[in-house]
Formats: structure tokens, sequence, C-alpha cells
């Protein structure tokens, strides 16, 4: 960090241990370095990308923001501003609807800040941006990714094939709003 006084943008996120702020030119070095990284990046969609592919990421990314009000977050931990990855909801390419997505490095597994930053974007994602249904997509096999999900209270509800694996695709639900409280007249 530079020493000045971070500006945070309205849909920056914090959490008790992370802040999830919107993807922008700053976090394009470490976007390339996550989303170059087989171990971090393998299962992902797309899968590894390059510099360029990463530098388009980001562009479209920025764009999504813009449009949407929801997008791509870099996760960050609070205390230190470590870049440990990004976790996002972005329109899947196949028309299955919006998909919560998520890619942190293999170095942080295990302390729970994927599920931590899941939340919060699932969160946002039902009461700031509106969304009433938000999908994840998780290979059979990938079971930390599907115990993430799992946790979150995400229900499966579908499956497909895709390059010879059984995708799984989860769903989670905007609660019902709180009934209107009647007045005594």
């Amino acid at each position: 960090m530079d020493g000045l006084a971070r500006v945070e943008s309205p849909h920056a996120v914090r959490t008790p241990r992370l802040v999830l702020r919107p993807v922008g030119p700053g976090h394009l070095a470490d976007l390339v370095a996550l989303k170059g990284d087989e171990a971090a990046f393998g299962l992902m969609l797309h899968g590894t990308r390059s510099p360029a592919q990463a530098r388009q990421d980001l562009e479209d990314d920025m764009a999504f923001w813009a449009v949407r009000g929801y997008g791509t977050w870099a996760v960050h931990l609070a205390e230190s501003e470590a870049f440990l990855g990004i976790v996002a909801l972005s329109e899947r390419p196949d028309g299955r609807g919006v998909a919560l997505r998520f890619a942190l490095w293999p170095h942080t597994r295990g302390k729970g800040y994927a599920r931590e930053a899941a939340r919060a974007a699932v969160e946002f994602g039902h009461r700031q941006a509106g969304l009433p249904r938000i999908i994840a997509v998780a290979r059979e096999d990938n079971r930390a990714s599907r115990g993430v999900l799992e946790d979150l209270g995400l229900r499966c509800a579908g499956e497909f094939p895709r390059d010879g694996h059984r995708m799984l695709v989860y769903e989670s639900l905007r609660p019902p709003a709180p009934p209107a409280q009647q007045g005594e007249g």
C-alpha cells in the first residue's frame, strides 16, 4: 500500500478477516499470476489464462461491474492487504444464470477464506444486487469447492456433463422478505 488513505468502492465488502474490492487496474499483476497458476485456476471454467487473457478478463470484469453493479472482487486479507484470490458473481456463458465463482491461492486453503469470501458475495448478490437466484457449478470430484457451497447452504439443483466430468449445479435462492408489519387501527 502506498500510505495514502484508500477510498473504498461502494461495492467493497468487509468481513471479519477479509476485504473484497471490485477488481480494477491495480489488480492486474495479481490477476495475471493467479489466473496463470494451474493449482489456483486450473479447475475454473476456462482453465488457466495467459497474461493477455487475464488482461482482457479484467477489462471485461470492470465493464460488467459498471453495467450490473456486481461482478468480480479481489479478496484481500484485511490486516495485511495481502491478495488471496478472487470471488465473483458473473453470468455463465451457457445461460444457466448468475454464478458464484471463487479461486484463491493454494497456500491460503484450509483457513476458511473461500467460505468467508463466498458467503459475503452471495449475501451481496441477494441483498444489494437483488439477485433472486445465484448458482455455482463444481465438478463432482472437487470436494473442497462442493464443501464450501454446501456449508453456505447452497443446494444441489442439477447436473450436466462437461469434458468427461459430471458437473453439479448448486443454487441459492434469495430468502423471502419478512412479512410487512401491520399497524393496529
